[in-house]
C-alpha cells in the first residue's frame, strides 16, 4: 500500500504485470509507461508477466505537489524509434502536452536513444528544478562529466545541460522540483 506518492514505472525489457485497488490489470512492455497517483491511497502489486523471460523495469517516485487527491492511473504505449538521437518525453504535469503519462508534479521525464558522436542540448523547464540523468546504456559525457552505463548525476542551479554520446546511449532525464 502507498499514498501520497506519483509512481512512474518504466519497463526496459520483458513484460511487467500491474494490479492495483483501482481495478487496473494491466501488462506493461518495453516503450510503455505507467503513472500511478496514489493520493489518498492504493495497493498496488507489479510483477513478471513471463515464465520464462526475465523482466527488467526502473520504477521512479516522486513527492506530488498536492496531498490527498483521488488516486489515478495512466499507461501509455510510446514509439521508441521516436527517441533515435533526440528525447522522447515520457512524463509531464500537464495532460495538454500529449506526450506520456500525467503526473501530480511540475516534472518531466525524457529519454533519449543516441548514436555515438551525437551532442543534444536539454532545456530545463522549470525555475528550481534540477536534473536527474541516469545512463541506461553507454557512455555519455555531462557537463563535462562522463558518465557509464547505470551511472547517474544531478544536476542544479542550471537553465541548459549538454549531453554528448562517447557511445552508442540510452539515457533517461527526469527533470523534477529541488526547491520544495
Amino acid at each position: 500500500p502507498h499514498d501520497n506518492m506519483e509512481i512512474i514505472s518504466i519497463p526496459l525489457e520483458g513484460d511487467m504485470e500491474h494490479a492495483d485497488s483501482m481495478g487496473n490489470k494491466t501488462v506493461i512492455r518495453k516503450g510503455d509507461i505507467q503513472a500511478m497517483s496514489a493520493g489518498t491511497g492504493v495497493v498496488h502489486s507489479e510483477y513478471n508477466a513471463s515464465a520464462d523471460r526475465p523482466v527488467k523495469f526502473l520504477q521512479i517516485w516522486v513527492f506530488p505537489d498536492r496531498k490527498n487527491i483521488q488516486p489515478q492511473y495512466s499507461q501509455v504505449s510510446l514509439d521508441p524509434a521516436d527517441r533515435k538521437n533526440r528525447l522522447q518525453q515520457i512524463v509531464s504535469p500537464r495532460s495538454s502536452d500529449n506526450e506520456g503519462v500525467t503526473v501530480q508534479q511540475n516534472a518531466w521525464f525524457n529519454m533519449g536513444d543516441l548514436e555515438r558522436g551525437k551532442q543534444l542540448n536539454y532545456d530545463v523547464k522549470r525555475k528550481g528544478n534540477g536534473v536527474y540523468v541516469f545512463v541506461l546504456k553507454g557512455e555519455v559525457t555531462i557537463e563535462d562529466q562522463q558518465l557509464d552505463a547505470r551511472d547517474g548525476l544531478g544536476i542544479w542551479e542550471t537553465d541548459r545541460i549538454s549531453i554528448a554520446a562517447a557511445t552508442d546511449a540510452e539515457i533517461l532525464l527526469m527533470d523534477v522540483p529541488v526547491d520544495m
